[in-house]
């Protein structure tokens, strides 16, 4: 998801959701390798979600990163956005990826079990999420979300994100599982974090402990 560079191993996706500044974001990229930015609206109208986004997608863009945009597709086209996420099941998501996916990126998310998850891959999407956006105030990954993970790794080619905790030592727990991309929010955007730091200390971790794809 990013053109910069491309590490063989599990990458970050970073998550951001109304409480991140343009600055933050910005500290965050200049920490090190972000394969995406993914924006969601967590009770923002939809002036306020737009207004989010025109500011944060030109920097994650800049900086090589994936922009894309969750639940929102003419928010997404009017930022001129990398791709859309769809949480709405199924049926939204197969919509979604007809009118987008030969323009933009068609990631998907919501699935809570293994049958979920693979109507959701029957319909080819870019990429499939494991978690809840703003639910990662544990220091741990929720067990589900590592438990579909390593079996969507283990068994589908169809990329997969996991949810990451509130602790930046959860992205070894995550890049364990096989998973292409771990997302983190509070763990990098959350009081008292520097995003830059965070962001250079989590690829660090990668660096060392995650395992590289095709050995």
């Amino acid at each position: 998801m990013n053109d910069k560079t491309q590490p063989n191993r599990c990458r970050i996706v970073l998550l951001a959701g109304p409480g991140v500044e343009a600055g933050q974001l910005q500290d965050a990229l200049d920490g090190g390798d972000v394969a995406s930015v993914i924006l969601f609206q967590e009770g923002l109208d939809e002036a306020s979600f737009q207004s989010l986004a025109e500011r944060l997608v030109p920097l994650a863009q800049q900086a090589g990163a994936a922009a894309i945009v969750a639940g929102d597709t003419r928010i997404a086209g009017r930022v001129y956005a990398d791709g859309i996420h769809v949480e709405g099941g199924k049926a939204d998501l197969a919509e979604a990826i007809e009118k987008f996916q030969a323009k933009i990126m068609v990631g998907a998310g919501g699935a809570k079990s293994r049958d979920e998850a693979l109507e959701l891959g029957e319909e080819r999407p870019d990429y499939l999420f494991f978690g809840r956006f703003g639910y990662d105030a544990k220091p741990e990954p929720h067990h589900r979300n590592l438990s579909l993970g390593q079996w969507w790794a283990e068994m589908i080619e169809i990329p997969c994100i996991i949810m990451a905790g509130s602790d930046l030592e959860s992205v070894r727990a995550v890049a364990a599982t096989g998973a292409e991309f771990v997302a983190l929010s509070a763990a990098v955007f959350g009081e008292g974090v520097d995003p830059r730091t965070a962001i250079a200390r989590a690829n660090a971790m990668l660096d060392e402990h995650a395992p590289h794809f095709g050995d």
